[in-house]
């Protein structure tokens, strides 16, 4: 049974993403009162507390722009021309949803008043030369 040994195998993988969250969790939870009991040695409780609310924003807010940065280099990387008429349509939602909305209604009209040329149209857009390519 191939399904059911990749079921298993994917609620292992859950249990165990689950568990590392879980630990990750407890981990940066007593971080917090540690640092939050350290700074309460030095200045009062209040103000500690603010202290070690301020040190956990900043840390997240270093992650979040580390991760928008590498995310948008990534983008920039992946800017390579699509292949097929999925990936063409699929580029044209994501970078102009309007025209991708009113193009996919105008092929949607095209194909319910004569579906032969929407298919002739769909050859055409996925059509790949046949000759030879030089290097």
């Amino acid at each position: 049974m191939l399904g059911a040994g990749l079921a298993r195998k994917l609620a292992r993988k859950a249990v165990a993403a689950a568990v590392a969250a879980g630990a990750a969790l407890v981990a940066v939870i007593a971080f917090g009162a540690t640092i939050f009991y350290a700074l309460c040695l030095v200045v009062v409780p209040l103000a500690a507390a603010a202290l070690t609310m301020l040190l956990f924003a900043l840390a997240s807010l270093a992650v979040v722009m580390i991760f928008l940065g590498r995310e948008a280099h990534e983008e920039e990387v992946e800017e390579d021309e699509p292949v097929g008429l999925g990936e063409r349509a699929f580029t044209l939602f994501r970078q102009r949803p309007i025209l991708g909305t009113v193009a996919a209604l105008a092929g949607g009209w095209i194909f319910l008043r004569n579906p032969a040329l929407a298919t002739m149209v769909a050859a055409a857009f996925t059509e790949t030369s046949h000759g030879r390519r030089r290097r």
